[in-house]
């Protein structure tokens, strides 16, 4: 990621953190519209998980300044869910789902420089996660 992406989510990031949980709670319906199948890897109550996903976002997006530091973390996370039964193509639909939220949370704001520069954490993201859970899958 170039520090210009980095700067833009995390200056976008704070613009959605006053409204951070409903967000989540909007990424949640919209990724259970996408893919209702998904409804079945989460056993928690969608606010307690929607919790959790704010949290994990705004430690990402802290530590993008710093992708190294980050890595072993987001490998933990990425193991994590491959226990919980995500598939390499679930990826593919969060991201849209999270493109979408940000969208609806950002409104204008949500540029197409901005809009570019969440495709690319999310996409760096996305890989480190599916590389780790690949790993965990070969070593079990």
């Amino acid at each position: 990621m170039t520090a210009t992406h980095v700067a833009l989510v995390q200056a976008s990031f704070e613009q959605v953190r006053p409204i951070l949980e409903s967000a989540a709670l909007m990424f949640y319906e919209r990724l259970f519209e996408l893919d209702p199948s998904l409804r079945a890897l989460f056993r928690q109550s969608r606010e307690a998980q929607a919790q959790k996903l704010a949290q994990a976002l705004t430690v990402v997006v802290k530590g993008l300044e710093h992708p190294a530091q980050l890595r072993g973390a987001v490998e933990a996370l990425g193991r994590r869910h491959a226990g919980y039964g995500v598939r390499d193509e679930h990826y593919t639909t969060v991201g849209e789902a999270l493109i979408w939220t940000l969208e609806q949370g950002l409104g204008e704001a949500f540029t197409a420089d901005v809009r570019s520069a969440w495709i690319d954490a999310y996409g760096w993201l996305a890989f480190v996660m599916r590389e780790a859970a690949a790993g965990a899958t070969q070593a079990a």
